[in-house]
């Protein structure tokens, strides 16, 4: 099974948006994540990670990728499973800039 995303923040000029791609506490099997920028005229920055939601609202927060751009029509292929094995108390997030448009696939 592969989850889909595209993530446009819609023009919002001041900053960029943050999509929740793996919510806390389910269950994940990633395999792969594939990032395309699908902007044809300008490089897409972005941040993976994942972060906890505990009651206290204290998170804990650590980067797969911290402000990468990705060229113009270019893609990014994450493909070590072990990379993505994480507890199940944290959620995988994505954050792009405000004017970038970003594919997400991820194959679980």
């Amino acid at each position: 099974m592969s989850r889909f995303y595209n993530i446009d923040p819609s023009g919002d000029a001041t900053q960029g948006v943050t999509v929740e791609l793996i919510a806390p506490d389910a269950r994940n099997n990633i395999k792969s994540i594939l990032l395309t920028n699908v902007h044809a005229t300008a490089d897409a920055t972005v941040t993976l990670f994942i972060q906890d939601d505990p009651e206290s609202g204290v998170t804990s927060t650590y980067n797969f990728l911290s402000t990468v751009a990705i060229p113009l029509d270019t893609a990014l292929f994450l493909d070590d499973p072990s990379m993505f094995r994480f507890d199940e108390l944290y959620g995988l997030y994505i954050t792009v800039g405000s004017s970038d448009t970003v594919d997400v696939m991820i194959s679980t």
